[in-house]
């Protein structure tokens, strides 16, 4: 009982901090401390600058990035891509609606890997591990990319060159793939940086995951979950019981264990990631489903993520 106990709260140290972060983001949003207008600002601010410098600040002051990370980016992309082969064939035998398929199969396999997952990674292994954590989320974030075209296009078209056009343009400018990229040149070169800079730039690595988690809660439209309430499910399922089943025990199958294995655990089982709501919408998806996901994955992810730690920890895997 005492073990199960030592389990239960070293998961709720990992989930809980942002479980309250989301709550009070809920919390704000309802007593009008923050608005829309806010959430747009904040949100942004996170995206290009805090996040950015974080990622970047991670990886430099790192001393465990080396060609041993290679492995784990390759078995990010390689099982995140079998996954949403997985998906995408199966999901056409729940969900017949062209609008939504796309928004389904999407919602299923793309993770929040920026903000929630690196939210838990920071948690549980400090900069240690968002410095290798970060790595892996450049990968993803390309990959994503790539994979929600293709998901979102419409059966019986071969291509969609706008689509995959803007899908370039967006990873050309995505200022957390240009941030990781820098940084890694910085860190391969070593070449120093001055210390004014790195000190400005972690004020603004601290505000991040506050910051991101009060965006999310306060982003999350619970009324609107009464719609389309299969095919949500369907995407939920997906997102947070078989992405990390699968993804996880694939991992410790090819030899993964303690830091990495934790990591590839928490990638795989955040929340669906808030890129494929603008997605879902640009390319003509269900833009109300695609938000929908995103809600029920958001809430319901702290109690499989928190269970997922539990039974990790249990097998003394993280």
């Amino acid at each position: 009982m005492n073990e199960l106990i030592q389990h239960f709260a070293f998961s709720a140290s990992i989930t809980g901090p942002i479980c309250l972060m989301i709550l009070l983001g809920v919390v704000l949003r309802r007593f009008e401390v923050i608005n829309d207008n806010f959430i747009d600002v904040a949100s942004k601010l996170v995206f290009k600058v805090t996040l950015p410098a974080m990622l970047f600040l991670s990886i430099i002051n790192s001393t465990s990035i080396g060609t041993e990370s290679i492995p784990l980016v390759m078995f990010g992309v390689i099982s995140n891509t079998l996954f949403f082969l997985f998906t995408a064939f199966t999901v056409r035998f729940f969900i017949k609606d062209p609008s939504q398929k796309g928004v389904v199969v999407q919602g299923g396999f793309r993770a929040n890997t920026a903000i929630i997952a690196l939210a838990y990674v920071a948690n549980a292994y400090g900069e240690t591990g968002v410095a290798i954590a970060a790595v892996y989320v450049a990968s993803l974030t390309m990959l994503y990319n790539i994979l929600a075209v293709i998901a979102l296009t419409p059966k019986g078209e071969n291509s969609n060159a706008k689509a995959y056009l803007g899908m370039i343009k967006s990873m050309a400018k995505n200022p957390l793939i240009l941030s990781i990229l820098l940084a890694l040149i910085v860190y391969t070169l070593s070449i120093p940086v001055p210390e004014i800079i790195t000190h400005a730039g972690q004020y603004f690595a601290n505000m991040t995951l506050p910051l991101a988690l009060l965006c999310t809660g306060g982003s999350l439209n619970i009324r609107e979950l009464k719609h389309d309430r299969f095919p949500n499910i369907i995407a939920t399922g997906y997102k947070l019981i078989l992405a990390p089943l699968f993804i996880t025990i694939t991992a410790y199958y090819f030899g993964f264990n303690n830091q990495e294995l934790g990591i590839i655990f928490f990638m795989s089982a955040a929340p669906t990631a808030a890129a494929s709501y603008v997605m879902a919408r640009s390319m003509g998806g269900s833009a109300t489903l695609a938000a929908n996901i995103i809600a029920l994955t958001t809430i319901g992810s702290i109690v499989t993520c928190s269970l997922g730690i539990m039974l990790l920890s249990s097998l003394n895997l993280m």
